[in-house]
């Protein structure tokens, strides 16, 4: 049979030969509706394709049973947040939205106000903010992922980047290097900060100097990190090593090492931090600092979810741990 575009409460009332009253018992799972009623009612909402509102379901009950996740693009990063924020929500009974400015909003200062008043309050229960630029005073629940440079009052989740980055930079000095080359992350988040503080701390404790003229701004992104890298790479006296705050801008170093005439890890060794799925694509494979993105995801949503539910437990700014991953684009060097 053709159905209308839009199926309404009264379509399915009318089919199921019941009142509009009981569907809505139907819907909202209440109380005092016969089995065989349920059953049939059911039936006609699968078969029409019924769906309820969302905001006619949150102003009846103040819930939707829904949770945001708000970031500013769909990239490596948070591409694997989302993987672990859909395994959270799996038997929990709630739904996922997400909602993503398509990168517009990099460059536009309080983009998380802008998400937020879109997102929260009639369409979902609460909302994971990833690398959120600024602090937000919202009354619904927020937990922020990757949380931004200063103090902030908001739950957090995010990975030891202090340790990670001592790693990276430990590693190389370890395999021989001196030089070591720095490409830095969005100076707006505290990630960044560690990371490069983790470096600088490195590099002291082995009783190494940082020439500036090998320290750039990647910012995180492959358009970004292309200009500082072929800065760095292109001097008369280039760094035999580069640590990347971030795998997606090690592998532009990579790219423009190969476009200088450099081959890695020969001529030039590249660590990165993520350990995105793409850091094990690369040729040769990229040596990584591994955060536990998927399990940020997931974590960031099961403390929202207690939120929500008013059954806080646990710490509510969370340290995940990282791991060095040892792939092929380092390389020994002579001392």
């Amino acid at each position: 049979m053709s159905h209308p575009a839009r199926v309404t409460i009264g379509d399915v009332a009318a089919q199921a030969g019941v009142s509009i009253a009981t569907v809505s018992k139907v819907i909202n799972r209440r109380y005092g509706v016969a089995a065989e009623t349920l059953a049939r009612v059911q039936a006609v909402i699968d078969e029409l394709g019924y769906e309820s509102s969302l905001v006619a379901q949150s102003l009846r009950s103040h819930r939707t049973n829904v949770i945001g996740i708000v970031v500013t693009d769909i990239e490596p990063f948070s591409a694997e947040l989302l993987k672990g924020a859909a395994r959270a929500i799996r038997g929990s009974g709630y739904e996922l939205v997400v909602y993503s400015g398509g990168g517009l909003s990099r460059s536009a200062a309080g983009w998380e106000r802008r998400y937020l008043s879109r997102v929260s309050g009639t369409l979902t229960d609460g909302t994971v903010l990833v690398t959120p630029t600024v602090d937000v005073d919202h009354a619904a629940p927020i937990v922020a992922v990757d949380p931004h440079t200063g103090a902030s009052t908001l739950p957090t989740v995010t990975s030891d980047n202090l340790a990670g980055a001592i790693a990276a930079t430990e590693h190389l000095i370890g395999l021989g290097h001196r030089r070591i080359g720095f490409l830095a992350g969005r100076p707006d988040l505290e990630s960044a900060r560690l990371r490069e503080q983790g470096f600088r701390r490195a590099m002291a404790g082995a009783g190494l100097a940082v020439d500036p003229a090998v320290v750039g701004v990647g910012g995180y992104e492959l358009e970004s990190a292309e200009e500082p890298a072929r800065r760095m790479l292109a001097l008369s006296e280039p760094p035999t090593a580069v640590f990347a705050a971030n795998d997606v801008s090690a592998i532009q170093v990579m790219r423009v090492a190969g476009s200088l005439g450099m081959a890695v890890p020969a001529d030039l060794s590249v660590i990165g931090f993520d350990n995105i799925p793409e850091s094990a694509l690369t040729e040769p494979g990229l040596t990584t600092i591994e955060q536990p993105i998927q399990d940020m995801g997931y974590e960031a949503v099961r403390m929202l979810i207690r939120m929500i539910d008013g059954t806080p437990e646990g710490p509510v700014q969370l340290t995940l741990p990282t791991s060095l991953v040892v792939r092929q684009s380092c390389g020994t060097r002579g001392r």
